[in-house]
């Protein structure tokens, strides 16, 4: 039996996975699905956030010893959770079976202002600051992160709900966003196989930030057409479905199964 280990993103815990963990477990029959929070997120919102991508990977690696879920592990990763997975597969490479990485951005392989779109710079500042009520910042998350307008509303209803039973200091928000800020891409590659997803329609992170990071190690790729930064949400069955592909072999994937475009998305969005 394969295990999938689900890494979110910043300020992200394992509820705002929705739907996917079944749709994963429906697209790859008999896997474990363990959806881990990093702590200062969802279930350890209450532990102090480490400031350190390396730090994160220790805390993920106890919570699975804790549970007695044994080595090796898939990782499916999105964002920070990605930078998690990428090194877990530098420092223990010994105890993945495979990484799938989701709209991520390193250091050294991008600038910054492909890694977080400046025009989103205000927004996160007011999000970091603790402006506005729990539906108004996911509201404001959801528009940041997501390319399907049509369920914002439900959604954010979700994960205010969500904000208000375990929410996310201001200061382990920050220690969050130093620790992605300050990881760097390693200069080789790890000996991990790796399946790289983006979305087109990301506006928070720049698409290119995975192509580039699948460019230098001649890793697979896959593109979504319109998907957002949340690509789960957006096409949880297309992601589900490429990481089947991949598992299959060859080692490869694409995006043309993915979804017809929401209502009311740019043509620029949907590429």
């Amino acid at each position: 039996m394969s295990s999938w280990m689900l890494l979110r993103g910043l300020t992200r815990e394992s509820g705002h996975w929705g739907r996917f963990p079944d749709q994963l477990r429906m697209r790859l029959p008999g896997a474990q699905v363990i959806a881990l929070d990093l702590p200062g997120n969802g279930a350890l919102h209450r532990a102090h956030s480490p400031a350190s991508v390396a730090a994160m990977v220790e805390a993920a690696r106890r919570q699975l010893a804790d549970q007695g879920v044994a080595p090796p592990y898939h990782l499916l990763a999105l964002s920070l959770g990605a930078m998690v997975a990428l090194d877990w597969a530098v420092r223990r490479p010994q105890e993945l079976a495979g990484c799938v990485l989701l709209n991520t951005s390193l250091a050294r392989l991008s600038p910054f202002y492909r890694r977080l779109r400046p025009a989103n710079y205000a927004a996160l500042a007011g999000l970091l600051a603790g402006r506005g009520g729990d539906a108004v910042r996911e509201s404001t998350i959801l528009r940041l992160t997501s390319a399907r307008p049509e369920a914002h509303a439900a959604v954010a209803a979700e994960w205010a709900a969500i904000r208000e039973a375990r929410p996310v200091t201001p200061g382990n928000a920050l220690r969050q966003l130093l620790a992605a800020l300050r990881y760097r891409a390693p200069h080789q590659a790890p000996p991990v196989p790796t399946l790289v997803l983006a979305g087109a329609g990301d506006r928070l992170v720049d698409p290119r930030c995975s192509q580039a990071l699948a460019g230098a190690w001649g890793w697979p790729i896959a593109l979504h057409r319109w998907a957002g930064h949340d690509l789960a949400l957006d096409d949880g069955p297309w992601v589900a479905e490429q990481v089947a592909r991949w598992l299959a072999g060859p080692r490869a994937a694409d995006c043309g199964n993915a979804s017809p475009a929401p209502t009311g998305l740019s043509e620029s969005a949907a590429g």
